[in-house]
């Protein structure tokens, strides 16, 4: 997800929903639940063995502090800060509308997370919960004080809440196995950190500061591309505005007017151009280019950071906006425009995106000198999360249908958000036409921050990858958790020139920089909770290693491999997000890593 205010709004309900079902578990202890209060009461049930608590008895004590008897009973059990907590989690507020909610409760993503907390919560007639739970969260959402799990309690509509304990336990034993075992893995990687920095050759005194920007100056252009072979929908209507339209002269393909409110013939998509200013020397083909793929919810502006930093070291770097996947697409289903957060179709159109852009390139560097200094044969891609898979995609790792439908049979008990993304790709198999091979000869490495992979590409696909590539995982990333979608994956790199990094605390959005563009006329930031602990500090480990990386693999500038090391990281890693790096798994940690994530499959 990207920065956009409703993609955040999104994401705080994932997170709140998630601790919904921790916190029934944790309550457990008391004998009561903090999500579930119904009407007038709450059962608490085990097996055969029911106990229950009244509403009013947390609405008093949410509201004064002071315990009636009916709660004192159970909270003789709990310890004071159990009790504190409590009473903090009853009156916290999710800053969602009621409008928002409910275009994101209804769409698939949204259904399926409520599919799993509805095994926790449920009516009186214990069967799932799910419905119950989405009319609770609108109405609550609705309310002047907004969305509690005071106000959630209140508005389910039934005259009783059950809360089952085993699911629970379940539940939440599968969420500690699976802490437990990403904690060994974090540590495994630390300790092939610390051995590969041993074996490193010690780093000379003098080397350069990666994170400070370059020498060269660079100019930002915009145009826009128009793919006539292929459909662009535009939601909500007017989001591309009629002068954007007319900059996509620069194809010679005029868009053709509208079919109805919202459809435009053509894929039309803005890029921007970070080029540096060549001097008289500058040969034809000789500025090495990167292209930058934003993440589902973001657009161009999220890595601009990246770019700019790239550009000012002498790269050409393209970043492209993916308009069925972007921040206007999330705002689009938060409003009601659209149902889903990307159309199936971005797993084809994503890369297909980048190979049109250096189609263009190419077919425009014959005749305008601005575009034949770009080495258009040898590009380097970098994707975050959704471009990630991107990258993957366009180095060599097919869609694959046979993981797919492996890893999308039970998404109801699934603590990987982000294969409710994935498995719509499995919609692609009913047109056999699609193109699900986008290896692009041009790109030479890949880098892929926080990428999706484990259903959408699996094994087999991932194998299939022969370029330099590097990935980037967060270990307290918890929309494209490390062990399923960075680490195991590592381990299928079949290539020497592979590399991880590990940004221990790193969170899925701990590289995405603030974007600048938008409905709204100021940027818009992330929340801290959302982000995680010092961006700014994940972000300048992303500069000097993507930096690095580029310039020995697309540049060819073989100075820099020292700084692709072990040693280099642990020298310039930073409180509080320590920076690891390695080039390899020992057979016998990447067979642990693989029995992990079966166990928690």
């Amino acid at each position: 997800m990207g920065s956009s205010t409703d993609s955040v709004r999104a994401s705080r309900l994932f997170r709140w929903m998630r601790g919904m079902i921790v916190g029934v578990s944790g309550a457990i202890a008391l004998g009561i639940a903090s999500p579930g209060h119904a009407a007038d009461r709450i059962f608490v049930a085990y097996n055969i063995l029911e106990r229950s608590i009244s509403v009013k008895s947390l609405e008093d004590y949410a509201k004064t502090g002071v315990m009636d008897e009916d709660l004192a009973v159970y909270a003789q059990y709990a310890k004071p800060k159990v009790l504190q907590d409590l009473r903090s989690a009853l009156v916290a507020k999710a800053d969602l509308s009621s409008v928002t909610l409910a275009q994101f409760l209804y769409s698939p993503q949204g259904d399926a997370a409520l599919k799993r907390l509805g095994q926790v919560i449920q009516p009186e007639s214990r069967l799932s919960g799910s419905k119950a739970i989405r009319a609770a969260l609108i109405l609550a959402a609705a309310e002047p004080d907004g969305l509690t799990l005071l106000s959630f309690l209140q508005k389910f509509p039934t005259r009783g809440i059950r809360v089952d304990v085993e699911s629970s336990l379940r539940i939440v034993g599968e969420l500690n196995r699976l802490i437990s075992q990403s904690q060994k893995t974090t540590e495994a990687i630390t300790q092939q950190s610390s051995a590969e920095s041993g074996s490193d050759p010690p780093i000379a005194p003098g080397l350069l500061d990666l994170r400070q920007p370059g020498a060269y100056k660079f100019e930002k252009q915009t145009i826009t591309l128009n793919d006539p072979n292929r459909t662009t929908v535009i939601s909500p209507p007017g989001a591309l505005s009629e002068p954007a339209i007319r900059e996509t002269s620069p194809t010679g393909v005029s868009p053709i007017a509208r079919s109805g409110a919202d459809l435009l013939k053509g894929r039309i998509y803005p890029v921007d151009l970070y080029l540096p200013a060549p001097s008289r020397t500058t040969a034809p083909n000789s500025m090495p280019v990167v292209v930058i793929s934003h993440g589902l919810g973001s657009d161009r502006s999220s890595f601009a950071y990246l770019a700019q930093h790239l550009a000012s070291h002498g790269f050409a770097v393209l970043v492209p906006e993916h308009p069925g996947s972007n921040r206007s697409q999330i705002e689009s289903l938060l409003a009601g425009v659209t149902s889903e957060v990307a159309e199936p179709t971005e797993f084809v159109n994503r890369p297909l995106d980048i190979t049109y852009l250096l189609n263009y390139l190419e077919q425009q560097a014959r005749t305008n000198p601005a575009y034949q200094a770009l080495n258009l044969n040898q590009v380097g891609v970098i994707g975050q999360s959704f471009g990630g898979y991107t990258a993957l995609a366009l180095a060599g790792a097919p869609i694959n249908f046979k993981e797919l439908d492996r890893n999308c049979r039970d998404l109801e008990n699934t603590f990987n958000v982000s294969l409710l993304l994935q498995c719509r790709a499995q919609q692609l198999q009913a047109d056999p036409s699609l193109k699900t091979d986008f290896r692009d000869p041009r790109i030479a490495a890949a880098i892929a921050l926080n990428p999706i992979t484990s259903a959408i590409l699996g094994q087999d696909s991932i194998s299939k990858i022969t370029i330099p590539t590097l990935m980037l995982t967060g270990s307290a990333d918890t929309v494209a958790p490390a062990l399923f979608e960075q680490v195991q994956p590592f381990t299928w790199l079949t290539m020497d020139d592979k590399y991880l990094v590990q940004l221990i605390s790193g969170t899925h959005f701990s590289v995405i920089g603030e974007g600048e563009i938008g409905s709204g006329t100021e940027p818009v930031a992330l929340p801290p909770e959302v982000i995680g602990p010092s961006p700014e500090v994940a972000q300048r480990y992303t500069k000097a290693l993507a930096l690095a990386f580029l310039q020995v693999y697309i540049a060819n500038q073989s100075a820099y491999r020292p700084y692709l090391s072990a040693s280099y990281a642990r020298s310039i890693t930073e409180a509080p997000i320590p920076l690891d790096l390695i080039r390899s798994l020992p057979a016998s940690s990447a067979l642990n890593i693989s029995r992990q994530v079966e166990t928690s499959k």
